[in-house]
């Protein structure tokens, strides 16, 4: 029984690297990612919109999925969450963090369907991941006191550039043997 907690810079392969390892260990797999997005649409704003609107103390859109988070760690097992503050919500995790090159990274998600529709070069969805990135510095910072991009809270860092999913799969694979048994 084992839950394990992915987070990583945008576009680093989180919510890719979440779903094949919950479908190769029969696990269900949670995105804390798409549960905020869920929710700025319900809003009638984009995500950006809504980190702003708790950047700024409008409205804490953070804490509600946060909660939740921390009640799935207490109410279930066997299960795979991409998240920001999986370490944080859920202690006993197995926790892995994984990046990439912010050119790859941008590359990624310019041609993926989250920002295809707001960015429209390399520059722009760079700036775009940053401006992420610094949001939930800030947000993380302001409500947890944590900082999700520093890995020392982690039992495993990955990097993304130049490695694809299948092997980053079978490196978590290789360091958790406990997972497949």
């Amino acid at each position: 029984m084992a839950i394990v907690t992915i987070v990583g810079t945008p576009g680093s392969g989180k919510s890719t690297l979440a779903k094949m390892l919950a479908t190769k260990l029969g696990y269900k797999h949670y995105s804390m990612g798409d549960l905020r997005r869920e929710m700025a649409t319900e809003r009638g704003m984009s995500l950006a919109e809504m980190n702003q609107r708790s950047e700024s103390g409008e409205e804490d859109t953070d804490t509600p999925v946060e909660q939740h988070l921390k009640e799935l760690g207490q109410k279930e097992n066997d299960f795979v969450v991409d998240c920001r503050t999986g370490p944080l919500m859920i202690p006993k995790s197995i926790k892995i963090y994984i990046d990439a090159d912010e050119r790859v990274r941008a590359d990624r998600l310019l041609h993926s369907y989250r920002i295809a529709e707001e960015a429209h070069s390399i520059e722009e969805a760079m700036a775009m991941n940053k401006a992420r990135v610094e949001s939930g510095s800030m947000r993380y910072k302001k409500y947890y006191d944590f900082d999700p991009w520093d890995t020392k809270h982690y039992d495993l860092v990955l990097d993304s550039t130049n490695t694809g999913p299948d092997e980053l799969l079978q490196q978590v694979l290789e360091k958790f043997p406990v997972l497949q048994q």
